[in-house]
């Protein structure tokens, strides 16, 4: 069904040579890597402005600065552009474009164009952010951008901010669609919606929440930039503005990306738990309804950010069990991880290495997670360490070690070559030892009422616990950063000099982008259309029957 879809040509046959059909490619794949090549130099740049920080705060008083502008602008760079830089990117766009299309035997993207439009709006963004590195009124309003304060001179330059927000937004957009337009209709023969891998279903969740809620965030920021230079009143308190209508349609977005973010790289988990264990996944069809019901169930979480902010204690009791309902579908999906393991064969290759971290990280953001939602305790632990801590054990640290166990996972089919076995579970290692110095301590810091997004902690210098917590987080930040640096070697030595995979499926992988004997950019996914056979399953290890392919060329849409 391509011609349905408005399947565009790929332009120019065969592997792009030169660096302009690179540049302007429409392949899925390079699109693919394009993505992944900015989400992994957004994940330098923000990992380098968090050292940073840590770094000034490893003791009281200042270290590398004592002017809390340039501090606030390195928290802006490091929140927004790990979040907008690189997890969404690297997982609806690098795991989205790469590896979606070819899970789903699909010849591409369904609209190419739009795919390479959405892959370049994301670069102008990245840019546009870096830019504010070095312009002489750079935004120091943190990821967030609340008014009243981002509504003045001091916060610097808003409109970039805002810029920023809706072109990383628009891109997210434009790929939701076009993600959602694959799944839906460029499925290869014989693939049910119940045959195809979880990362699949994760990702093409995720994007229908993309869908929803991003043009709420647009929204916000563009009536953030009309209050601060046209003079409305949306968010001004001065002119009968209401600062609270920027934090509930912020959060209404925001709380569900985080939603975006877990889902695709649970679906990681899911992949590469499977094939290492050799085992199905655990009740498969409970997790796909798992999965979907996160749609309608994150609609309705976000007020707590918003508990402290006055609301009348009904709505808060509301809430608080709204809130408590993610806990089901998330609870249903770790049983499943957990089950897949079960009495598995498990062979803990590199990337599964990675996964296992990833897997425990998420325990300890999940448990520590509970708290939040309750308003009686949020109130004592709100805009602490408490949730910072909590926060990045979910995201920014599982969230990391899931993606990169995908890159790990998908070496051999994006480069012919193998990564260092050693090495990879050498960086993991260290990874995860170094972000448990960092995170962990903070965690109990917070509990003593430090406070986040303070620059110095002068107030607390005779606390032992907050300063000790300090001290250990920035030698963690140390590990952390010694281990992140290793594994782009490693990534690199294995791209140019690392062993030739002797094999187009090393992991054993029963997904169909192993099947592939070679995944070339601009020569397409498969010699001919795949068909999934009756029995067919991506997670069956035992009598799965083997993909078959059209004896000539026809349509690859689903029938």
């Amino acid at each position: 069904m391509s011609g349905f879809m408005g399947h565009e040509p790929d332009g120019k046959p065969g592997q792009p040579k030169t660096v302009k059909e690179w540049v302007f490619t429409l392949d899925h794949k390079v699109i693919g890597v394009w993505y992944l090549i900015g989400a992994i130099a957004s994940f330098v740049v923000a990992g380098l402005a968090a050292t940073a920080m840590r770094i000034e705060l490893g003791s009281v008083g200042p270290d590398i600065t004592d002017n809390g502008d340039i501090y606030n602008l390195w928290l802006t760079m490091h929140g927004a552009v790990m979040i907008l830089g690189f997890q969404i990117p690297a997982l609806l766009g690098f795991v989205a474009n790469w590896a979606v299309p070819i899970m789903v035997g699909g010849k591409d993207m369904a609209f190419p164009r739009v795919n390479a439009m959405s892959v370049w709006l994301l670069w102008s963004g990245i840019l546009l952010a870096l830019l504010n590195l070095v312009i002489p009124d750079s935004y120091n309003g943190m990821w967030t951008g609340y008014p009243p304060y981002s509504l003045t001179d001091a916060v610097g330059n808003t409109a970039l901010y805002s810029s920023v927000v809706i072109i990383l937004g628009m891109s997210s957009v434009f790929g939701a669609v076009n993600l959602a337009c694959t799944v839906a209709f460029m499925r290869c023969k014989g693939m049910g919606w119940f045959q195809m891998p979880l990362t699949v279903w994760c990702v093409f969740t995720a994007n229908v929440i993309q869908l929803i809620f991003v043009p709420v965030l647009a929204a916000s920021v563009l009536l953030l930039s009309l209050d601060k230079y046209l003079g409305f009143g949306f968010y001004n308190p001065e002119v009968g503005g209401d600062v609270l209508l920027y934090q509930n349609l912020f959060w209404f977005y925001s709380h569900p990306a985080v939603y975006v973010i877990l889902l695709p790289f649970m679906g990681i988990m899911f992949e590469i738990f499977a094939v290492s264990a050799r085992n199905d996944v655990f009740n498969y069809k409970a997790t796909v309804w798992a999965v979907i019901a996160f749609i309608p169930v994150s609609s309705d979480v976000w007020v707590h950010h918003a508990y402290v902010a006055g609301l009348p204690d009904w709505l808060r009791l509301l809430q608080t069990f709204t809130t408590l309902l993610i806990s089901l579908p998330f609870g249903l999906l770790m049983l499943s991880l957990t089950g897949t393991m079960y009495r598995g064969a498990i062979r803990y290759t590199g990337p599964m290495w990675w996964a296992v971290g990833a897997f425990f990280m998420l325990i300890i953001g999940a448990l520590t997670g509970i708290p939040n939602a309750l308003s009686a305790i949020d109130y004592g632990i709100s805009d602490s360490y408490v949730i910072m801590s909590h926060f990045h054990y979910v995201m920014a640290v599982s969230g990391g070690m899931a993606i990169f166990a995908g890159v790990f996972f998908w070496f051999p089919k994006l480069t012919g070559r193998m990564c260092n076995s050693l090495m990879t579970k050498l960086t993991a290692a260290g990874f995860f030892i170094g972000m448990n110095i960092v995170m962990g301590p903070l965690y109990f810091a917070g509990m003593e009422g430090m406070p986040r997004r303070y620059m110095d902690y002068q107030m607390y210098a005779d606390n032992e616990l907050i300063v000790s917590a300090q001290h250990w987080s920035t030698i963690g930040i140390y590990i952390t950063f010694v281990s992140a640096l290793l594994m782009i070697v490693v990534w690199l030595h294995g791209a140019i000099a690392g062993e030739k995979a002797t094999s187009a499926n090393p992991w054993g992988s029963q997904s169909l982008e192993f099947t592939a004997t070679a995944i070339i950019p601009g020569q397409g996914n498969f010699p001919t259309p795949v068909i999934c056979p009756e029995g067919w399953h991506p997670y069956n290890f035992i009598d799965n029957p083997k993909p078959e392919f059209e004896p000539h060329p026809g349509t690859s849409g689903h029938h």
